[in-house]
């Protein structure tokens, strides 16, 4: 199975990435700010280390917006390199009333935010969130993907995504425009469903908190697996997921080095026929 996926036929991507929501606070969105310095220096490491495919999205900054991630991005790797995928989120509006959506029309102000924020012209791929963390089964996402595949048509948008969807959100939106990635949180109940139609229409698949969102991996057989190969519980569950399908991708993130690193060395890991029935 390749290491590598091509969103859309035209952009190549190592499917180990880089996930930056913890990179401006610890506790994800909106909470205590961490250094900037930090947060810098962990993105030059995951470029030095391999990293060409990058996750962010504007709302993605610690409390009072004091960091946020898109800047750390422009700020530690502009000039982009030339093979860097960044891809980013709209939808969700992080307010002092906690999280609410926006509407078609606010969709343009947020790829605008997105392209002023990362400094460029055209964004390589926009996911539209939906719901908070699990699909809102019967909702329509229909208007406000016809705004961003209007923005596509413009050039401000290479490709689209969905995020925090079902199949019949995918199916809606495909009717409208091409679907490039379907990003999902890694324990979804219809996560095998959705998956099978993203590997026979080649669209990516990435779930977000593919090792527990930094939480504790408890499952005695992740354990086990980890101890064969001298590795750790979240090594192993990313090395799980990256075997699961060819067009799964994992984008785990961190704002620090060290786990940084530890993150990147599941790429290494090659499971056994073993491993993968002790896992499945």
């Amino acid at each position: 199975m390749s290491n590598r996926f091509r969103f859309g036929g035209d952009r190549d991507v190592n499917r180990l990435g880089f996930g930056a929501m913890r990179l401006p606070s610890k506790d994800g969105m909106g909470g205590p700010a961490r250094d900037p310095e930090a947060g810098r220096a962990v993105l030059r490491r995951a470029v030095e280390l391999g990293v060409d495919h990058i996750d962010t999205a504007d709302f993605y900054f610690s409390a009072g917006g004091a960091v946020r991630a898109n800047t750390l991005i422009r700020e530690a790797l502009y000039p982009y390199p030339s093979d860097l995928v960044i891809a980013t989120k709209v939808g969700p509006v992080l307010g002092p009333d906690g999280l609410s959506h926006g509407a078609p029309a606010d969709m343009r102000g947020f790829v605008e935010a997105n392209l002023d924020g990362l400094g460029v012209d055209r964004l390589d791929l926009v996911y539209l969130r939906i719901g908070a963390m699990a699909p809102p089964h019967g909702e329509s996402l229909a208007e406000r993907f016809e705004a961003l595949a209007a923005l596509r048509e413009e050039g401000l948008i290479r490709h689209l995504g969905l995020s925090n969807v079902d199949a019949v959100h995918l199916a809606e939106a495909r009717a409208i425009a091409p679907v490039t990635a379907v990003q999902n949180h890694a324990a979804q109940d219809d996560e095998a469903d959705l998956l099978a139609v993203c590997e026979a229409s080649g669209i990516a698949f990435v779930p977000f908190f593919p090792v527990g969102g930094g939480r504790a991996l408890g499952d005695e057989r992740l354990a086990e697996v980890a101890a064969r190969h001298s590795a750790t519980i979240p090594q192993i569950g990313l090395a799980r997921l990256l075997a699961s399908s060819p067009v799964a991708l994992a984008i785990p993130g961190t704002g620090s080095l060290s786990h940084l690193e530890d993150n990147m060395a599941a790429a290494a890991i090659t499971l056994t026929d073993e491993d993968l029935t002790d896992l499945s």
